[in-house]
């Protein structure tokens, strides 16, 4: 997964980089093709004034979350874990429309199935 840093109006130093790209590694899945992080300073009168902002590109709907916070490392740490909840819960619904397709294919290719049916009559079919 490609990760993509951007600090707007300031240099985002060696350590907040690294702590940013642990915690986006820790998030757990296959389909994320990038990470865009932008991180920025709101305005001075405004005593949370550091955002971050991550969108996931994966495909289909992108997952985006913007926080602000104190620091930027709890702003990012909120980012993730609503992101982490956000891909567990796509996920969650990807695997039920999945069952829910087998269950309604299984019910299509065996019509009557609680019915009495002899050997015989499968194979003339």
């Amino acid at each position: 997964m490609d990760i993509i840093i951007q600090s707007l109006g300031f240099k985002a130093g060696e350590a907040l980089e690294t702590f940013i790209r642990e915690k986006i590694n820790g998030v757990k899945d296959d389909k994320v093709v990038r990470a865009n992080v932008v991180l920025y300073k709101g305005p001075a009168s405004n005593p949370e004034n550091d955002y971050c902002e991550i969108r996931l590109e994966v495909p289909g709907n992108d997952h985006f979350v913007k926080k602000h916070s104190l620091y930027f490392e709890t702003a990012v740490s909120e980012c993730v874990d609503i992101l982490s909840q956000m891909i567990k819960k796509s996920k969650e619904k990807s695997g039920n429309k999945r069952s829910d397709k087998e269950s309604v294919m299984m019910d299509e290719n065996l019509p009557g199935l609680h019915d009495d049916f002899d050997l015989e009559d499968v194979v003339k079919k």
